[in-house]
């Protein structure tokens, strides 16, 4: 989400002219299911960074921000590569730039940010979603810094939910806080694990989801309210404009 007030439409279409879809018996597909949790139903997709390419985008060609799915479908399209899977990936300033670091292709597009301020990537802990070598990982700031890490994509947001098994320590179990959440979590065999809430949730209750049924050690929320999502094997598209970073799962068409 933007740190700034602003209405947002939301719209869903199971497809949309623009957007490719190969043959089941040809396509790559996320693990997509429904999980249900302290009386939550969530989305969740699953991927291995070995075998499924995972990036992040946020301008196209021109330098102009993607702002919707569609519009990076139909720049990959160009490159005879299509969508698998998309989620909105970090928060961002009004002109739809990265609030934190970004990292395409290993160069850094924003820095990381650890100052201080309001909202909730600035409720620290925050942190880095990473990807490179066909690893990903989930890491708090500082400690992603020290680390050194240089990866081929990266994106930070904020809050993390999950440090090390220990959920955030600003979470309370019975918040009246309540928000379309999605966020990012690593699994202990190293899987990559996507999931947005069906309906408004507790920061609490989402983080003990990755940490509990989805069996993530560490995870790191993404956004609230625009939370998006394209996964064509359950007929998702959600057009929730405009969106700064995403995150995206490509792969090339069959030739």
């Amino acid at each position: 989400m933007p740190l700034f007030p602003k209405a947002f439409l939301v719209g869903a279409a199971v497809f949309m002219a623009g957007f490719a879809k190969p043959s089941p018996a040809d396509a790559a597909y996320a693990a997509c299911r429904s999980v249900s949790h302290l009386g939550q139903d969530y989305i969740a997709c699953s991927f291995d960074p070995a075998a499924s390419d995972i990036r992040l985008y946020n301008k196209d060609q021109a330098g102009v921000p993607f702002k919707s799915f569609r519009a990076l479908s139909l720049e990959l399209r160009q490159r005879d590569e299509y969508l698998v899977f998309a989620m909105n990936g970090g928060m961002y300033h009004e002109d739809l730039s990265p609030v934190g670091l970004h990292v395409e292709e290993g160069v850094e597009q924003a820095p990381l940010n650890t100052n201080s301020g309001w909202g909730n990537f600035h409720l620290l802990p925050n942190g880095v979603f990473y990807v490179g070598d066909g690893k990903a990982g989930v890491m708090a700031a500082e400690a992603y810094r020290a680390a050194g890490i240089k990866p081929r994509f990266a994106t930070q947001s904020g809050p993390m939910l999950v440090i090390d098994g220990a959920l955030h320590p600003r979470f309370l179990p019975n918040s009246d806080s309540l928000k379309t959440r999605n966020g990012v979590g690593v699994t202990v065999s190293g899987e990559v694990v996507f999931a947005v809430s069906k309906r408004p949730a507790r920061f609490h209750d989402f983080a003990t989801l990755f940490r509990d049924a989805l069996d993530c050690p560490n995870a790191l929320f993404l956004d609230g309210t625009i939370s998006s999502l394209y996964a064509p094997e359950i007929n998702r598209h959600d057009r929730l404009f405009p969106l700064g970073p995403i995150i995206a799962v490509v792969d090339r068409f069959p030739r």
